[in-house]
């Protein structure tokens, strides 16, 4: 597992993280056995969010039951979670006293007294930046979160954070992945009037955070858009799937890993979120993290998968 120093913090993170988002009707075996494949692979980080499960708080709850993590067992996880969707509305909430009652729940649910990475999730319309200074400056001092971050925000959203926030922002959390790549396709196809690819609806996104030394993790690598399911052995993408089972052979690994990889291939150290509650999947698309596709090869796949390179 290939690993980097995440800018901004201490951790020495993997290059695929493991998300726990459907654990919430898994036995603690289940858990346990998915969380130790992960482990074995390489995979030491873990992400959470407060809306995760059939209750508030009910994956990263599930989470510690099973786990009954030791203090060492803890120190050797970085667990990140997330806050600022309400569920009930719906709508977003990064009020001080949000996020402030968020933490403490979460810090409960997961047995656990500190948190590594704390993200805002989706953003608020009507985030007061003073409020969110606030509470990181609280929750940093008391020692309960060790990072801070972002998911789904745009340059424009970070800097307004910036202004007031004295934390770095070390992460930024968005959906991406071969056949959903607007983050990286406009940059591409930038200047060719009348194709859709070169319209920019993220001003530079990938780039401003490797500017700023902001990890991207990538959530959803596997999905062909928000509700559309899996690009992989996919009859809507026989192209792109030729292409994916060819590169497989030739690395010895599976489609999983190829997809994976073609993240992780991308010079901006990005993380990659799995979502999967199988340990033989963990198992496969972990191996991605090694896989070192050539230039030719990363641009075939992204042909493949429809996008324009002029």
């Amino acid at each position: 597992m290939k690993t980097f120093l995440m800018p901004g913090t201490h951790i020495q993170a993997p290059n695929i993280v493991l998300g726990l988002m459907r654990i919430q009707d898994k036995s603690d075996e289940e858990v346990r056995t998915l969380v130790r494949t992960a482990i074995d692979a390489g995979i030491t980080f873990l992400d959470h969010a407060d809306i995760y499960g059939d209750k508030v708080h009910g994956c990263e709850r599930r989470f510690a039951e099973a786990m009954r993590l030791s203090a060492s067992e803890r120190d050797r996880l970085t667990i990140q979670t997330k806050t600022g969707i309400v569920k009930e509305g719906p709508y977003f909430d990064f009020s001080y006293e949000h996020i402030m009652e968020s933490v403490h729940d979460s810090l409960q649910a997961l047995q656990t007294d500190y948190l590594d990475i704390l993200l805002l999730h989706r953003p608020d319309a009507l985030v007061e930046p003073e409020e969110v200074a606030r509470a990181f400056d609280e929750l940093a001092t008391a020692g309960k979160v060790r990072a801070f971050g972002v998911s789904n925000h745009t340059p424009r959203q970070i800097e307004l954070l910036r202004r007031w926030v004295r934390q770095p922002l070390v992460a930024n959390q968005v959906q991406l992945s071969i056949t959903h790549a607007p983050l990286l396709a406009h940059g591409i196809a930038a200047n060719m009037q009348g194709l859709d690819q070169s319209i920019s609806r993220d001003d530079g996104l990938i780039d401003y955070c490797r500017l700023h030394e902001i990890t991207i993790q990538a959530w959803s690598p596997f999905q062909s858009g928000l509700i559309d399911g899996p690009f992989l052995g996919s009859d809507r993408y026989p192209e792109l799937n030729n292409v994916i089972d060819r590169l497989a052979a030739k690395y010895e690994v599976s489609p999983l890993a190829i997809a994976t990889g073609w993240i992780t291939r991308h010079p901006a150290q990005m993380q990659v979120v799995i979502g999967t509650t199988s340990p033989q999947r963990v198992t496969a698309a972990a191996a991605g993290s090694q896989v070192r596709l050539t230039r030719p090869e990363w641009y075939e796949l992204f042909r493949a998968a429809g996008y324009t390179v002029p």
